[in-house]
């Protein structure tokens, strides 16, 4: 699935027949950038999954709803992310070894306190933002509008939850 590199190992049977008006070469490339937005947005939403079933203390209620929340949205933001994938022409990575080498976001060990799961989040949120706004410049070359508004949706809701999250830690 994923070379030493972390890049998506395509076929090109498939994928050169796909005539949608960008370049087999770019397709690929795409398809390898969303696969790290892929697996970012995949480590985020077990770690919110996770701390929604473990967090305790004073804002137990407020953040045990807030988490379920924003791993419920992830969950379908997954599926977006890897149909568009698969849209262009390339295999979705899967499989948590996959995502560990394609993520820039580590899983947590243990179980951190209420504030610290906030901090955590708000972390991730950013990292996942800062991968897809990697991408816009190849999206953009390649006249990618799809990939584009697929990354400007995720966007706006990866900086506004940060933002919430955020805003949780201010004195």
């Amino acid at each position: 699935m994923t070379s030493a590199t972390g890049s998506l190992e395509m076929g090109t049977s498939s994928i050169g027949s796909i005539d949608i008006g960008i370049s087999q070469a770019q397709r690929q490339e795409i398809a390898a950038g969303l696969g790290r937005v892929l697996a970012d947005s995949y480590v985020l939403y077990g770690k919110t999954h996770g701390f929604h079933w473990n967090v305790t203390g004073p804002m137990f209620n407020t953040l045990h709803l807030m988490f379920m929340d924003q791993y419920t949205e992830l969950w379908t933001a997954l599926d977006v992310i890897a149909e568009r994938i698969r849209a262009l022409g390339c295999p979705a990575p899967f499989g948590g070894a996959n995502f560990a080498a394609l993520a820039s976001i580590q899983e947590t060990q243990g179980v951190p306190n209420a504030l610290a799961m906030v901090r955590e989040l708000v972390m991730g949120h950013e990292a996942v933002a800062r991968t897809a706004r990697s991408l816009f410049t190849l999206v953009n070359d390649a006249n990618d509008q799809p990939t584009a508004d697929l990354l400007t949706q995720r966007l706006q809701i990866h900086e506004k939850t940060a933002w919430m999250l955020r805003s949780l830690l201010e004195a």
